[in-house]
């Protein structure tokens, strides 16, 4: 497996308000960006935000990916502590989760758990969020199945997928009651993305407990409170995962966990998940609820920058808009003639300095929708176009 490196901060699909699935998450008690600073999720992901687009094929993980000193995956010195191999028990209703962006066929991997026998599955959001296609296999069997995204929760972290024609599936049996400091835990999760389930045992040592989300250089931060803490050695590969109780049953997902030091990670509660579900279930879309594709600009930005040297050791600053580092063949952005290397500079008359800007002019954006986009090429001539927003491959 392979991880991307290099300078660009990559937005990966920039649809209503979306933001890369990898963030950097700090405790509340924390700054963002130290040594104890929390990976969103620990799933494999799209290019980190501190790295380029993945190269043609390539698996990208959580963080920065295998050899990180960053991240506790293949390569890392502190991979797998205290984890083992998952029981045929553990594995019951867990399933695999790989998918496939739609940009330079990054690819991405995660967990998810089997809610109903005909194919729905409970995952985190950041798993599936960007994804051009998703393929899910089941853990104990093998078989295989294209899903779709039936709705999310992005501000809660929350995805439900359908499997296509499936059946007959075993199911994840959840524990919805109260769970106490002290209670022994076990996650279970394809972590390092290598398709193997493995499992790490350890204890709730916090409840109620806020992990505080953000892009890498700590901006647009979104906070997910009720947490509960573990000791469980969560990895990358994790995301979506079940946190098991002694009983074998689930209370958790698994979603956050350290960068460095002794493990310390975080799951959303299983009871808050499930009434999420069935919010989108019931085909109910609120203000963060989705239900079906959101809409889909299929522009890849970066912070722009320009050259200010004079040759006298002078370099490239990062200068006010949105630059084009990758259009998505067919979507709304080529067909207002956007290409790499131009800069976003203005969506509906909102001012672009940074790539935030372009997802937050985008928040409660449908597909179908109008939105007016102002940027410069590369030769410095301005232009203003309308466009009519596509709905997200997937996600």
């Amino acid at each position: 497996m392979n991880a991307a490196a290099g300078p660009l901060s990559v937005v990966p699909l920039v649809e209503c308000g979306r933001r890369s699935p990898l963030r950097r998450r700090g405790l509340r008690r924390g700054a963002l960006g130290t040594a104890a600073a929390l990976v969103v999720g620990l799933a494999a992901a799209v290019p980190s935000l501190a790295a380029a687009p993945a190269s043609s094929g390539a698996t990208v993980l959580d963080w920065n990916g295998p050899g990180s000193s960053a991240w506790n995956g293949p390569g890392s010195t502190a991979s797998g502590a205290g984890s083992r191999t998952a029981t045929e028990a553990e594995s019951a209703g867990v399933v695999l989760v790989d998918t496939v962006l739609p940009y330079q066929n990054g690819r991405a991997a995660g967990t998810g758990m089997v809610l109903t026998s005909d194919g729905r599955v409970l995952t985190n959001y950041h798993v599936v969020q960007g994804a051009g296609s998703i393929r899910v296999t089941v853990a104990q069997t093998g078989e295989t199945y294209q899903a779709t995204v039936v709705g999310s929760d992005r501000t809660q972290d929350v995805a439900l997928l359908q499997l296509a024609g499936a059946s007959d599936l075993t199911t994840i049996k959840a524990d919805t009651d109260d769970v106490t400091v002290g209670e022994q835990v076990t996650a279970v999760g394809n972590a390092g993305g290598t398709g193997t389930l493995s499992a790490a045992d350890g204890t709730i040592t916090g409840l109620g407990a806020s992990v505080t989300a953000a892009s890498e250089d700590g901006t647009s931060p979104e906070t997910l409170g009720g947490m509960v803490e573990t000791d469980a050695n969560v990895l990358a590969g994790d995301s979506g995962g079940p946190l098991f109780d002694a009983q074998g049953e689930v209370v958790g997902i698994d979603t956050a966990g350290s960068s460095g030091g002794a493990p310390d990670a975080y799951a959303i509660p299983i009871a808050r998940a499930l009434e999420i579900a069935q919010e989108i279930q019931s085909g109910h879309e609120t203000s963060t609820v989705r239900i079906g594709p959101a809409a889909f600009l299929g522009v890849e930005v970066a912070d722009a920058a320009s050259y200010a040297g004079d040759g006298t050791g002078g370099g490239y600053v990062v200068t006010p808009g949105a630059q084009v580092s990758g259009v998505v063949s067919g979507a709304a952005a080529e067909s207002a003639g956007l290409q790499a290397g131009d800069v976003i500079t203005s969506l509906n008359g909102r001012s672009v300095s940074t790539p935030d800007d372009v997802s937050a002019a985008l928040v409660g954006a449908n597909p179908g929708d109008q939105v007016t986009i102002g940027w410069t090429s590369q030769d410095g001539s301005q232009h203003t176009a309308p466009v009519t927003l596509g709905a997200s491959p997937v996600a």
